[in-house]
């Protein structure tokens, strides 16, 4: 007698796991980001979070009850809404108003997500999705970065001149200026690049201008180990994200050291180790082979690197996870996944 099969959406997952608990552990694994944000940059962290997860929770019940689905509320339960929640909120600027906030939440779930049909069959990430429209529509609010909490402003904490925010350029800011005037910058001159090559430790820490949650390097890896050691993500696209961005760095840098930043500061600063760790692992839009995941993470991370360095915006994870998005679907034809009793190279 046949047995069934049951045909559905990614991620499939088997044994001990569920869809519930591998957002509940990507989320414990985002606390140390989350922690680290409300460290450098306080009440923009306490406010912008709850909003962003707040309206992505709310915008996905609505969508449910618009397709009159008889539990508008189970879905809820899975924590995707909420996961989406979080990363928008660690991928924005901490300064950026409240409303621009629940706009780019309520476009990544309804759009990124929902038009789609729901958890599973969604192409983009949802996140990344509602980041991109919140870059395309308020391009100022999307690029004003406000300085860390921990910077000393120079005036004494009870002044009346002491302003609640300081504005600061991130490090890819300096780095972009930096290639911008290469033609006209001598090779042995000291220049911005220079300078934030010599920012590595700051820029581990997070003591720097940059995404709410995207800051503090060693928040980032301290969560990425606890997601190793669960084993509820494909080590190898965060691997391969790395390797290539730190290869493809090089080149520049090699080429002229004083107009382009080193490969590894390409890898502590902007948001290259948040994406690989907490956005391109994403199972629903990563390949499903593990040859996949090396092409998608290769492909990410030299996307990145031509963003930065030849493009006109700084960074590029956002704009390389969303292009790779697009390509899964043709990696997973080009690394076909042996079908359920076939056999290999059929």
């Amino acid at each position: 007698m046949l047995s069934k099969l049951t045909v559905s959406f990614s991620p499939h997952i088997g044994g001990p796991y569920s869809t519930r608990r591998i957002m509940g552990d990507v989320i414990i694994a985002l606390v140390p980001a989350m922690l680290a944000g409300l460290y450098f940059f306080r009440g923009y962290a306490l406010i912008l979070i709850p909003t962003c997860v707040l309206s992505c929770v709310v915008t996905e019940w609505l969508c449910n009850l618009i397709r009159q689905r008889e539990k508008p509320l189970e879905s809820l339960g899975d924590l995707s809404a909420v996961i989406t929640g979080i990363i928008l909120a660690l991928s924005l600027p901490p300064a950026i108003p409240y409303w621009a906030a629940i706009i780019g939440s309520v476009f990544a779930v309804a759009v990124g997500k929902m038009v789609f049909g729901g958890l599973g069959a969604n192409v983009f990430n949802p996140a990344m999705v509602g980041r991109a429209f919140l870059t395309a529509s308020f391009g100022i609010l999307m690029t004003t970065w406000t300085a860390p909490a921990t910077i000393d402003t120079g005036l004494p904490k009870v002044s009346a001149n002491r302003p609640d925010a300081m504005t600061q350029a991130t490090p890819l800011g300096w780095s972009k200026q930096a290639i911008k005037t290469r033609a006209a910058q001598p090779q042995d001159t000291a220049g911005p690049a220079v300078f934030v090559n010599a920012q590595l430790k700051n820029l581990f820490i997070g003591s720097t201008a940059g995404c709410l949650g995207e800051t503090s390097k060693a928040a980032i890896l301290l969560g990425a180990v606890y997601l190793l050691i669960r084993q509820v993500m494909n080590w190898r696209i965060p691997l391969a994200v790395l390797l290539s961005t730190f290869v493809f760095g090089s080149i520049g840098y090699l080429a002229n050291h004083t107009a382009y930043i080193s490969p590894l500061a390409h890898l502590v600063t902007g948001g290259i180790l948040f994406g690989a760790f907490f956005i391109a692992t994403d199972p629903v839009t990563a390949p499903l082979t593990n040859k996949g995941a090396w092409l998608f993470g290769a492909g990410i991370g030299a996307l990145t690197i031509l963003i930065r360095v030849v493009g006109e915006y700084p960074e590029g994870v956002m704009y390389s996870v969303l292009i790779m998005n697009g390509f899964t679907p043709l990696i997973d034809r080009l690394c076909k996944v042996i079908p359920v009793g076939g056999k290999p190279n059929v």
